[in-house]
């Protein structure tokens, strides 16, 4: 593309490999937000899953808006069932089976997941729009004097493998977490 006075503004998609495991293609397209166009206020992931995974177990909130989309890989050839929890109280929320082509507002400091794709029959196409231009959550976790607070995120987060490098969420230790363990 030649050089022009908006060159800035284009982000061209380059396919990023990932080792999630057989129930998502690879590769996949990232947007990383103010990564790839400084100053964005918009971070999204372009996935395709084709099996049942258990995506997101821990409820989370985001300080932006959040909207997760759920479509057919054809839009509305649509064949797959889907559990979501959202609520205002990470002890009481509102849980959500999907089994059509869905779109979902999450407002900023909402809580949200579990994510189950519990029964996947066609590709479902994913995507994940933080309102953000660096992506980061709010989780609870179990400490020494209960419940605590704890902020993750672009930067701030290491390779679970290779402690010395920065996540970028290629998938491999979700995969060897999650993945059946060989006999």
């Amino acid at each position: 593309m030649s050089e022009s006075k908006y060159r800035d503004l284009v982000f061209e998609f380059v396919p990023q490999e990932t080792n999630w495991g057989d129930w998502c293609y690879s590769p996949q397209a990232y947007f990383r937000g103010d990564k790839d166009i400084p100053g964005s206020n918009y971070n999204v992931g372009f996935q395709i899953f084709q099996a049942p995974v258990y995506l997101e177990r821990e409820p989370h909130f985001h300080r932006e808006e959040e909207f997760l989309i759920f479509l057919g890989a054809n839009v509305f050839d649509f064949d797959a069932e889907i559990d979501f929890y959202i609520g205002d109280d990470i002890d009481d929320m509102e849980k959500f089976v999907l089994t059509k082509p869905t779109i979902i507002r999450i407002p900023p400091c909402t809580w949200h997941c579990p994510l189950d794709f519990k029964r996947v029959d066609k590709p479902i196409f994913f995507q994940a729009a933080l309102m953000h231009g660096k992506f980061g959550s709010v989780k609870a976790r179990e400490g020494k004097n209960g419940r605590e607070f704890v902020f993750e995120g672009d930067g701030l987060r290491s390779c679970v493998l290779e402690h010395d490098k920065e996540c970028i969420y290629c998938g491999t230790c979700f995969k060897r977490l999650n993945e059946p363990e060989k006999k």
